[in-house]
């Protein structure tokens, strides 16, 4: 079928004369004759405003071939899973509109991924901030399973100025395993050390101890104060307490306040 033969069957069925679908184009009678004549055809314009007033396609108009649908959209599902295989099922983000040195005063990420939360209060998988709580926490302040902090640091695994958790290592640290200046845990090592198991290198107050000063039930240093399982006699401590300040001539005063408290709270 042809353009003129579509042409007229469309006006046809519309119920319109030549003369009326010239008006409604805004042309002559003459115009449209000569389209169904098929001596002349329409431009783009009057092509278009046939297409609108027909309610059919350009396609179809001009070669007799209905437009092909748009492809369907294509649906990316991003599932995303958890160290187990299975799909993510919950992720909560809050990021507050205030802002300080260009990082939100609160980042909140949670979800079953590594979620990074940063903000001057970072709390997320990972967290990042002045004080960040998380899975893994870095900032001023830490709470976290792997906690690093400049200040404090809490968490299973702990770094930080002072550093308290299963695993320690701080300026002062304290915890299942702790490694600081000051340390006080189950096995510590330090410049000055309390605990289970100790060695320091000057004063070492615990169980078994290796220190130039041991204090302790079996005790190895050049100077040793050893403890019987009764504990110490009111003496004993006072004796102890005496050696401890002799041995910390320049330590701060809360390094032997903390040795000799750990004397008289677990040796006396």
């Amino acid at each position: 079928m042809e353009f003129r033969t579509r042409l007229f069957e469309l006006r046809r069925q519309a119920g319109l004369s030549q003369e009326e679908l010239a008006n409604l184009l805004g042309i002559t009678r003459q115009a449209v004759q000569k389209w169904e004549a098929g001596t002349s055809r329409p431009d783009m314009d009057n092509l278009a405003a046939l297409a609108d007033y027909f309610k059919v396609s350009l396609d179809y108009l001009v070669t007799g071939r209905e437009a092909l649908p748009p492809p369907a959209p294509t649906i990316v599902n991003n599932y995303y899973h958890d160290y187990h295989g299975h799909p993510e099922r919950w992720h909560y983000e809050y990021k507050s509109k205030r802002t300080l040195f260009g990082l939100p005063l609160v980042h909140v990420n949670l979800g079953y991924r590594d979620h990074w939360a940063r903000g001057i209060i970072a709390i997320g998988n990972i967290a990042t901030g002045l004080v960040a709580l998380g899975g893994v926490a870095v900032g001023l302040f830490t709470l976290g399973g792997v906690s690093i902090g400049l200040l404090l640091a809490l968490g299973a695994v702990a770094l930080g100025g002072v550093a308290i958790g299963g695993v320690a290592l701080g300026l002062l640290a304290w915890g299942g395993i702790a490694l600081g200046w000051l340390a006080v845990g189950g096995c510590a090592v330090g410049v000055y050390a309390a605990g289970g198991v100790v060695a320091a290198s000057r004063v070492a107050v615990g169980g078994v101890v290796s220190a130039p000063l041991a204090i302790g039930q079996i005790a190895d240093g050049a100077k040793t104060i050893l403890v019987p399982l009764e504990g110490l006699s009111d003496q004993a401590v006072m004796d102890a307490h005496a050696a401890i300040t002799e041995a910390c001539p320049d330590a701060p005063f809360f390094v032997t306040r903390i040795l000799k408290f750990f004397v008289w709270a677990e040796m006396s």
